[in-house]
């Protein structure tokens, strides 16, 4: 609540154009930033961006047996699994202090009356 009980619109106004300018940094800055996730102890390693988007592979020679390819291709699901999972991880540190920021969801979180 502010002082007096009374929200101050325009500052309210404020408060949340700041969070939406600083989610929309945090955004763009997960976009830029590379994660990587491996398999197989580093044969495969697979690299996305902070949304999860892959950007690329990388396969060891000693990965690529052409008598058993059902190996690599799980090599490669595992690290892409991985890779995704650590830029959900990196997602939810950048952007969870916003999402505090705006109460989480719940009512009253941007100091209105729940």
């Amino acid at each position: 609540m502010f002082p007096g009980g009374t929200p101050d619109m325009q500052q309210l106004l404020q408060q949340a154009q700041q969070m939406q300018q600083d989610l929309m940094s945090a955004q763009e800055e997960l976009a830029q930033t590379e994660v990587k996730g491996t398999s197989g102890g580093g044969l495969v390693t697979a690299t996305v961006n902070g949304v999860g988007e892959l950007q690329g592979i990388e396969i060891k020679p000693e990965a690529a047996d052409p008598d058993d390819t059902e190996t690599l291709s799980d090599l490669v699901v595992a690290a892409v699994r991985d890779a995704a999972n650590n830029a959900r991880e990196l997602a939810s540190q950048k952007l969870g202090p916003l999402a505090q920021g705006l109460g989480g969801g719940m009512p009253g979180g941007l100091g209105l009356p729940g």
